[in-house]
């Protein structure tokens, strides 16, 4: 493939990603906004280290500030920011890519709009993802699914199957099992239930999964988030999408099942090892003391229920309780349940 791929926004999954494609010889930039990072990565590459093998690659690496003298255009970007980052970054990236070239939104979250706004519906792929990384030192990333146990969705907005598809499908391959969606915001909207579980909650309770499903206040919430979540999206007309890589079987029967399969399966995909390290983004927001997600995982699940009027105090609670610990109010902590709890009425 002679294509020029840039990588924007390369924290953990945007530096997992961009390892597994400059280690297969692809022409690719990794562009980010932390600076030791991308001096750490300019030196020394990127050192991956996964549950059961690791990877040390060379990489081209830039700062932002030095993408305006390289003169290049691309024809795919691979956008791997934080939600709230979208819309400047798409601003930021929009004179770089080809007229004819794509982007693709390769995050948590229902962000394609945010994406169509500002690049174009014909130049946008849409993508779902589960892939669990972590960075905190530059230029070093803990990979707890390697390429092996890592899924990526992909699929055109308006669900045909096109050139371009089939060969992102290809590029893609060398960092995770592909599948192709003719409903890919069903798919992302799927994801989202499962994000609600875990992504903020656990994070709030200071849990790593294998933690959070020992606790039965905390499986039970996980199964209020996720029924709320469910219910406004099919207010929304989004239909549920087998993802994972599992079967469109495995997603039949009582929404019980669904949930099930959607809570535990990630922690079947992560095995003892990477289960008992992975920590979820939000959580590592926490501890870098970063403004989280969380408003645009739960916090969309709550407007959208707003929208039409189906009641979310599982999710309000969860925002409202990483408002708090955000302003220093509180700390992320296990105790944290009784204040949802609270929260929820």
């Amino acid at each position: 493939m002679d294509k020029q791929i840039a990588v924007l926004s390369t924290g953990a999954i945007g530096s997992s990603v961009g390892a597994d494609l400059s280690n297969a010889g692809f022409k690719v930039c990794l562009v980010d906004q932390w600076p030791a990072h991308v001096e750490a990565m300019k030196a020394n590459g990127l050192h991956v280290t996964m549950p059961d093998s690791e990877l040390k690659t060379k990489v081209e690496a830039y700062h932002l500030c030095e993408l305006s003298s390289l003169k290049r255009q691309f024809d795919i970007v691979l956008l791997t920011a934080k939600s709230h980052d979208t819309r400047w970054l798409c601003e930021f990236i929009k004179p770089y890519l080809k007229d004819d070239g794509m982007i693709v939104g390769m995050q948590n979250g229902m962000n394609n709009a945010d994406i169509v706004d500002i690049i174009g519906k014909p130049r946008v792929m849409g993508c779902v993802l589960e892939l669990s990384a972590e960075v905190f030192t530059p230029g070093r990333v803990q990979r707890n699914t390697d390429q092996a146990h890592t899924w990526i969705g992909l699929g055109e907005l308006d669900g045909t199957v096109t050139p371009r598809l089939t060969e992102l499908e290809r590029l893609l391959k060398h960092s995770a099992s592909i599948s192709i969606s003719d409903n890919i915001e069903g798919a992302k909207w799927t994801k989202l239930v499962n994000s609600s579980m875990i992504l903020a909650p656990f994070g709030a309770m200071a849990l790593q999964s294998w933690q959070a499903v020992e606790i039965p206040a905390v499986v039970d919430l996980c199964a209020k988030l996720a029924s709320e979540t469910l219910r406004v999206g099919a207010a929304h007309g989004y239909k549920i999408e087998a993802i994972f890589g599992l079967s469109p079987e495995e997603f039949l029967g009582p929404e019980e099942k669904i949930i099930d399969k959607l809570l535990y399966t990630i922690l079947g995909h992560m095995g003892k090892k990477g289960s008992r390290t992975a920590r979820g983004v939000v959580f590592q927001d926490f501890l870098k003391g970063r403004r989280t997600e969380a408003n645009h995982l739960n916090g969309h699940i709550a407007r959208k229920g707003r929208e039409k009027n189906i009641p979310t105090p599982a999710n309000d609670a969860i925002v409202e309780l990483c408002r708090r610990i955000e302003r220093g109010e509180l700390k992320p902590d296990r105790s944290n349940i009784d204040i949802i709890t609270g929260l929820m009425g």
